[in-house]
């Protein structure tokens, strides 16, 4: 399948931030979730978090989720339904990761993004002829590896399969997408 326009461009504009914010290093801080910005009204950070990664296997990891899954989605539910997943996802993840980590905390990444669609792929996933059996084990593992490897921002990603599950609940299909 061919990556949808949306998601082919997100992919370009996320990549292209962390390659800038590997060049200007005080834009990767700039533009991470940090709790004590945010207190200070910085809420842009909410957003922007997604722009900025942990290193290239972060980028990379999070870039082939997005191929992958945000292409289903975006063309089963139609550009601006996409577009609302995306947000509603990231906020949620941002929101979780700010109101439960430590003001000092500073998070980079859109993994709360990513798993809001995983979590749209739940819902979606019967009508797009994915298997939710193997679904299942991919998020329950994602949702390990905090265990294992320390720094990852587990919360954010609880925050954002929440939102993600809850407004793909709640929008319908593009039409003819059931079809």
């Amino acid at each position: 399948m061919q990556p949808a326009g949306l998601t082919k461009n997100l992919i370009f504009f996320i990549s292209g931030c962390f390659l800038l914010s590997q060049i200007q290093t005080n834009l990767q801080f700039e533009l991470a979730l940090y709790g004590a910005a945010v207190d200070q009204g910085q809420y842009y950070r909410l957003l922007t978090v997604a722009l900025v990664h942990g290193g290239w296997l972060h980028l990379i990891f999070n870039m082939l989720a997005l191929l992958s899954i945000g292409t289903l989605i975006e063309n089963f539910y139609g550009r601006n339904k996409y577009i609302i997943i995306l947000l509603v996802s990231l906020l949620a993840g941002s929101l979780t990761s700010y109101l439960f980590n430590p003001p000092q905390t500073i998070a980079v990444g859109a993994s709360g993004m990513i798993f809001g669609l995983f979590g749209a792929l739940v819902i979606a996933g019967r009508s797009l002829g994915a298997n939710l059996k193997e679904v299942a084990p991919l998020i329950a593992i994602n949702i390990a590896i905090p265990v294992f490897i320390p720094g990852i921002d587990w919360k954010a990603h609880l925050g954002g399969l929440a939102g993600g599950l809850l407004t793909s609940a709640l929008l319908r299909p593009k039409r003819g997408a059931w079809e």
